[in-house]
């Protein structure tokens, strides 16, 4: 018979993937051994292995998790009701905010999806290909001209993304802006709305 799950396993394998993941961004994914992961979440070694089987699968993780988090926080069926400008400053801001506490989620994105399995990878690539189509339609929808762009929407959209992406390199909470107004900023530069 199984071994049921403690109340708590949700809470915990969160906290693996979190410390894990400020592990494998400060020291490399190869650097980071188990038994660092367990020493920096108070566990053991054997009680890590209760949650995954290898560091590739809660790397496979940690990955998949963070884009669900993003395709969970940008769900456009939020903002039904706005325009679809408004929708498009809506969902730059919610991934702004997912991105908060996610920096060192966010790296290891960008710096270990390679080392993962090729099935793996694809599971990957086709939530960030989800989350490029989501942003690359409320684009098409906010511009002046809806569809009269279709060569510029992938260079429109991955530049969003560019700004996006890398903001967690010099932006500061305590800044002169705010995430909302650099929502608005960086989405309204690739609709050609005028600077507020």
């Amino acid at each position: 018979m199984a071994r049921p799950r403690a109340s708590d396993y949700e809470e915990k394998r969160l906290m693996i993937l979190e410390r894990s993941a400020h592990l494998f961004a400060s020291l490399g994914f190869d650097r980071a051994s188990i038994n660092m992961i367990a020493k920096a979440c108070g566990t053991s070694k054997a009680l890590f292995y209760h949650y995954y089987t290898d560091k590739q699968q809660l790397l496979f993780d940690l990955i998949e998790t963070h884009l669900q988090e993003l395709l969970i926080a940008t769900d456009p069926t939020q903002w039904s009701g706005l325009t679809a400008q408004e929708t498009l400053y809506s969902m730059t801001e919610a991934l702004l905010n997912a991105y908060r506490d996610a920096n060192a989620k966010h790296k290891v994105q960008l710096n270990h999806m390679d080392l993962l399995d090729p099935e793996q990878q694809d599971t990957i690539r086709m939530m960030e290909r989800a989350l490029v189509s989501r942003f690359s339609d409320a684009i098409n929808a906010a511009l002046p001209s809806p569809g009269s762009s279709p060569m510029l929407l992938k260079p429109l959209t991955m530049s969003l993304f560019a700004m996006l992406n890398w903001a967690y390199t010099w932006f500061k909470e305590d800044g002169p802006m705010s995430r909302a107004d650099y929502a608005r900023l960086a989405a309204g530069r690739i609709i050609g709305a005028p600077l507020p």
